[in-house]
């Protein structure tokens, strides 16, 4: 083996390792985003036209701006100054393979609680995400999401129990 071959293998593994720990960081932000209300970051996670969104009984969307618009009417919604809905996202157990240098595919679980002060109810619910991003505009970005559900858990608040409540902006 000469010695370009072995340097050529090491430049192509770092990228490899760099673009793995890109998509990782890319569903963080994405995850985070959803958390902080922040729909600007949500909507920056996905490709600019065409993704495919399978969110269950979130809905289905073949593009990124319908999502947005579920996103900010549940994250988004307030009474007297207070969040209605607070989210938390843990995602874990990243699975990312390579397709070819542009793609590439990823599987992740979500462990995720709800509480809803307007209804006065808890939900968690663990799912598997499959996802696509693609690399646009020199980022990657989420093509396609899909996810499935695993369990789910709802039930109302105890009798006493308090939320904190994020400042709204």
């Amino acid at each position: 083996m000469l010695m370009s071959d072995t340097n050529a293998d090491l430049l192509r593994r770092v990228a490899r390792l760099e673009a793995i720990n890109a998509i990782e960081q890319l569903k963080y932000r994405y995850w985070r985003a959803c958390d902080r209300k922040d729909p600007e970051t949500f909507r920056d996670c996905f490709v600019k036209q065409g993704a495919d969104i399978d969110y269950g009984v979130v809905g289905k969307f073949d593009d990124r701006e319908p999502l947005v618009q579920v996103f900010m009417q549940i994250a988004l919604a307030k009474e007297g100054g207070n969040w209605l809905v607070h989210d938390v996202h843990h995602g874990k157990h990243p699975s990312i393979t390579f397709v070819d240098d542009r793609t590439a595919t990823g599987e992740w679980t979500l462990w995720f609680m709800q509480v809803n002060n307007k209804d006065k109810t808890v939900t968690q619910v663990s799912m598997e995400y499959r996802d696509t991003y693609v690399i646009e505009d020199g980022v990657w970005k989420i093509a396609k999401s899909h996810v499935t559900p695993m369990t789910a858990l709802g039930f109302p608040m105890p009798h006493g129990a308090f939320t904190s409540s994020l400042p709204v902006a």
